[in-house]
């Protein structure tokens, strides 16, 4: 393999607020949405405070696309208009397909230290923007990982690597989604196919991609101009996710929480959640 991918450009993402006043990091914005698709989204958040994450996510809806959140440190409890709930601990990820809408929410389940996580917007295509609404739990312990000869533990949420699968595949947008723990002095190789857009997000120490320095709380989004994987060294030790997957090629037509392909299916999305159409959505698990 003689082909890795450069960095095009680095992103430092914005500070916002979101929730009931949770505070975080805006690294994947709307701004990217057709460089990086089928990703609308990241959101990263490290807040020691309790001030700047008790109040959580309230009720909210959603249509039109799948919410990935995946937490570093600390307790996050999810609740729908279905009645379903369930608990994240640190290492663990909910995989939630909003498809034809739900209302949800995430409130922290502690009340002091370390809140810390991701969450990410993967798109849907058309054909699949209006099915059933539908998640699935993964405790830490069901996510597949592995430790290299050298030390480098990967942790598989997405796709492939190596020989090792990860807790969810998807058809359409064939998501890669890796969280990468790297010693100082090691180098990590991962295979990204052809055409599919791709970029990762530094959250401890700091890397080297293809000679370029990626430092704690940036994203490096790689080129697309036929690389056959990534190279990443360490200096020292450093923590970083592998984000890529197919693009969709689609129109993206977007309201707050609602992702659709045309502004006529934004007004009929906005028509149902006025006459209750979430409220009365069930959910089933995957």
């Amino acid at each position: 393999m003689n082909s890795f991918r450069q960095v095009q450009q680095l992103v430092q993402g914005v500070a916002t607020s979101d929730g009931a006043g949770v505070k975080l990091t805006r690294v994947l914005t709307q701004s990217l949405q057709k460089r990086l698709d089928p990703f609308l989204m990241l959101d990263a958040f490290r807040n020691e405070n309790p001030d700047d994450y008790i109040g959580g996510f309230p009720n909210h809806p959603h249509r039109g696309f799948e919410t990935v959140t995946y937490m570093i440190a600390g307790n996050m409890r999810h609740h729908d208009s279905a009645g379903n709930e369930g608990l994240l601990r640190p290492g663990g990820v909910q995989w939630m397909t909003a498809g034809s809408g739900l209302i949800h929410s995430e409130l922290p389940e502690q009340s002091d230290g370390l809140m810390e996580g991701f969450q990410l917007w993967l798109n849907l295509p058309s054909h699949n923007k209006m099915v059933k609404p539908s998640y699935r739990d993964i405790p830490s312990d069901k996510i597949p990982e592995f430790t290299t000869t050298d030390g480098i533990l990967i942790r598989v949420i997405a796709g492939q690597c190596r020989e090792v699968t990860g807790a969810v595949t998807r058809p359409d947008t064939e998501p890669l989604y890796l969280d990468v723990h790297m010693p100082a002095g090691t180098q990590f190789t991962q295979v990204i196919p052809a055409g599919h857009n791709a970029f990762t997000y530094t959250y401890r120490g700091s890397v080297l991609i293809a000679g370029t320095e990626v430092n704690d709380r940036n994203m490096a989004l790689l080129a697309n101009d036929g690389g056959e994987a990534i190279r990443v060294k360490a200096t020292v030790d450093a923590r970083f996710l592998v984000i890529a997957g197919k693009p969709l090629g689609e129109p993206i037509a977007q309201y707050g929480p609602f992702v659709m392909n045309t502004a006529d299916e934004i007004q009929q999305t906005l028509r149902d959640y006025r006459n209750g159409y979430f409220e009365a959505a069930s959910v089933q698990a995957l």
